[in-house]
């Protein structure tokens, strides 16, 4: 059976002619009736078209900084929160503000129902108001009181002055001693009264002190009521941006229960998670770029601010937090963040890409730099100096400057001198 795709034919004996090489200087072979012609060139068989030189891309030398970046994400939070809760009970009458408003420090954004307290506040003043006449009429008494001890204290000095003086004419005669006892026993009631007023004048004084506490516990009373009514009226915890709002008007709120969250975002901060192997790269105050996939493309600014002293032990995890400057605010609490942080000091060198590298035959790193000839583009061997290597780009420290063309990738092997040819991705078209 024939094998498909190939044909056999059979030619007659007397067909062929044989013109010997040796004759022909053409080398000219005829074969009858096949109507082909096979030229051969004297000395042996026909010539290869000579090779076409490498492609290769050539690039334009230029300084960059090879550092490392740490990438870590995060999301974004206030620089400070803080939750409104309610520090008394009752309905809810009104709420001023809703998530997104800007809030002050201080300023009224609701109000609970105060009814009951005001009632409570008008009896507890008017009750301080009695026992503050109570004060007045106590001090009043003791005033009268003092009045009785100054008339007793007159009648005793006058009686005193007629006993001494009986006591004397009864000496001489001139008057019976019933009439000196008794004057002397008149002196001597005298005193037992002044001695009794200045009792009252005690007494009374310890009646002003008491209702003078009385009036000093009404007052406390009243302050109660008070901070229990001014308890009634919401006020923003800090100033910032509504975050969150729990109730609304018409709701029964209990205390302690939560009414808003407010946030600080005139700066924001991200909390990292660092590995415990990149803890010795990065300290306080250094510099990182965020960037938020709500905003694109656009890089922002920040520092660290912080380092945990304590780590995750299961983890071995560290919060690292990020501040992020945000003076229109246009940065929102919740968004993920991308931080890359800079390691290492960005020194400025000439960088290639690791495919530029060849050796030359004493093993040393060369770079091929490319030039201009009459003949097409050719390359020359140049050796360099490198430096660190990170993410496929070489420092080359010394041997290529800024603004030389060199081979950043090329399809085969090359060698100093040779003539190449510029592939379409060339950036350097000489």
């Amino acid at each position: 059976m024939a094998k498909s795709g190939l044909t056999k034919r059979v030619w007659p004996l007397g067909s062929l002619l044989l013109v010997s090489t040796g004759v022909m200087s053409t080398g000219l072979v005829q074969i009858s009736g096949a109507r082909a012609q096979v030229l051969v060139a004297q000395g042996g068989p026909p010539s290869r078209p000579a090779a076409q030189p490498p492609a290769v891309d050539v690039s334009v030398a230029q300084a960059g900084s090879l550092t490392e970046i740490l990438d870590y994400s995060g999301t974004t939070q206030p620089l400070q929160s803080a939750t409104l809760r309610s520090r008394g009970e009752g309905l809810l009458l009104n709420l001023t503000v809703d998530i997104g408003d800007p809030v002050q420090e201080g300023q009224v954004v609701g109000q609970l129902d105060d009814i009951l307290l005001q009632a409570d506040l008008s009896q507890a003043r008017a009750e301080l108001a009695a026992r503050e006449s109570d004060v007045i009429g106590a001090r009043t008494r003791v005033a009268q009181a003092q009045s009785e001890v100054e008339r007793e204290r007159v009648a005793l000095q006058q009686a005193q002055t007629d006993a001494d003086r009986l006591a004397g004419l009864a000496q001489e005669g001139a008057l019976s001693l019933q009439d000196a006892e008794q004057a002397r026993t008149v002196a001597q009631t005298a005193e037992q009264s002044l001695r009794s007023a200045e009792n009252q004048v005690r007494l009374e004084e310890q009646a002003v002190i008491a209702a003078q506490e009385r009036v000093l516990i009404q007052q406390a009373v009243i302050r109660q009521t008070e901070e229990r009514q001014s308890q009634s009226v919401l006020r923003a915890p800090i100033s910032g941006i509504v975050l969150a709002r729990v109730f609304n008007p018409g709701d029964l709120v209990r205390p302690g229960e939560e009414i808003l969250q407010v946030g600080n975002l005139s700066q924001v901060k991200v909390v990292l998670q660092l590995s415990e192997l990149d803890l010795g790269q990065v300290q306080a105050g250094q510099r990182v770029e965020v960037r938020l996939d709500a905003f694109g493309d656009e890089t922002f600014v920040g520092q660290v601010s912080r380092i945990s002293p304590v780590a995750d032990a299961t983890a071995r995890l560290i919060p690292v937090e990020v501040l992020l400057p945000n003076p229109g605010g246009q940065i929102r609490s919740g968004l993920l963040a991308r931080v890359q942080i800079q390691v290492g000091e960005a020194v400025t060198q000439i960088l290639v890409p690791e495919s530029a590298l060849g050796q030359n035959s004493a093993g040393d790193p060369v770079v091929y730099v490319a030039s201009r000839q009459e003949e097409g583009v050719q390359i020359t061997a140049r050796p360099v100096t490198v430096g660190s290597r990170l993410d496929g780009q070489v420092e080359i420290l010394s041997g290529l400057e800024a603004g030389e063309p060199f081979v950043s990738r090329a399809d085969g092997q090359l060698e100093d001198g040779q003539t190449v040819r510029l592939s379409i991705l060339s950036e350097w078209q000489g």
